[in-house]
């Protein structure tokens, strides 16, 4: 007997479906690929809150957004990954805008992200190295404190943008902050490597628990800006620079292409928490999203499991999410130091 089950459309990176009445925040939602999601999410008619410490920046990104989606609703949150006290303001902060269903949050897109390419390194004022601060850290306590507004949304969705840079990494497990050998460019893929490790583990735990809400990781492949439409005032391509890097096109592609793994991620029903890493298509680079297996280093339990319990210590957090309405399953986590 055929299967009658219903089928979703084939996904079209170019044919959003609508998501009225959804709420979506980006964490670095006023610049590079996190504006590319932002914009392409506003699209879609979701309410998208750009999540950034710069407020200048982010309402030049809320201006271009309007400029290209007439009615577009766009906030502003301010928010510094680095910075436990703003982190900790966020679900509060969320409460205050003009949001179409306070209290609840359908979806977070972890985009955030900073690279330091000076030789010294820099701490935050907790005493963290701030590439693993800014883009693993701040993101572990940001899922921990707006996982009651995610709890809140059936089927929530917390996506998480990783790096191509994580690929040939590890962690040092005795040197995890890099106090002792410091190279930017390595901290900075561990410091992406630990948060991908975050979204497997998180999803592992979320499936345990029987919750509705989803760890969805994905990859933007590569990303040029010379091959990424001009967004004035936050981005300007001349004619002559886009045709010198065309040939460029064919191993990569410009950050709205790679905005389309996170959007899928956010807006597609047949995106599911399972653990496979959402990547363009040809060679993981360019393309259209799909599902791929994890990288080697991903698929550790092991190191996902004991980076879970240092990020809880280094934060002093741990995201919490309740099972779903009837589903087995305790809550993902608990207090710490009370596991």
């Amino acid at each position: 007997m055929p299967n009658s089950a219903p089928q979703s459309p084939p996904w079209d990176v170019r044919r959003l479906p609508r998501a009225d009445g959804r709420t979506v925040l980006v964490t670095g939602g006023n610049a590079g690929i996190g504006y590319f999601v932002a914009e392409q999410l506003a699209g879609t008619g979701a309410t998208v809150v750009l999540g950034s410490r710069d407020r200048g920046r982010a309402r030049a990104a809320m201006a271009a957004i309007g400029a290209r989606v007439p009615g577009a609703r766009v906030r502003h949150l301010p928010l510094d990954l680095a910075d436990p006290a703003s982190v900790e303001a966020a679900p509060g902060a969320l409460d205050a805008l003009d949001l179409e269903r306070p209290g609840r949050l359908d979806a977070v897109v972890l985009n955030a992200g900073i690279a330091l390419d000076d030789p010294p390194r820099r701490t935050t004022p907790g005493g963290h190295e701030l590439m693993f601060a800014t883009n693993h850290l701040g993101h572990f306590a940001l899922t921990a404190h707006l996982a009651p507004l995610l709890s809140a949304a059936p089927g929530s969705r917390i996506v998480t943008t990783g790096s191509f840079a994580a690929k040939s990494e590890r962690l040092d497990f005795a040197d995890l902050q890099s106090a002792r050998d410091y190279r930017p460019k390595r901290a900075y893929a561990r410091s992406k490597l630990a948060q991908m490790l975050f979204a497997v583990e998180l999803g592992r735990r979320l499936r345990a628990a029987g919750s509705t809400a989803l760890s969805v990781l994905v990859h933007p492949g590569g990303a040029l800006d010379a091959l990424t439409p001009a967004r004035p005032p936050l981005h300007a391509r001349s004619t002559g620079e886009h045709l010198a890097h065309l040939p460029l096109g064919l191993v990569v592609q410009g950050k709205d292409a790679a905005a389309w793994p996170a959007v899928r991620a956010v807006l597609d029903p047949g995106v599911h928490g399972g653990p496979v890493l959402w990547s363009p298509r040809v060679f993981g680079l360019r393309g259209e999203p799909r599902p791929e297996p994890l990288w080697e280093q991903l698929a550790d339990p092991g190191a996902a499991a004991w980076l879970w319990e240092a990020s809880c210590e280094l934060t002093g957090c741990e995201p919490v999410f309740a099972a779903g309405p009837g589903r087995a399953g305790g809550p993902v986590g608990g207090p710490v130091g009370g596991r």
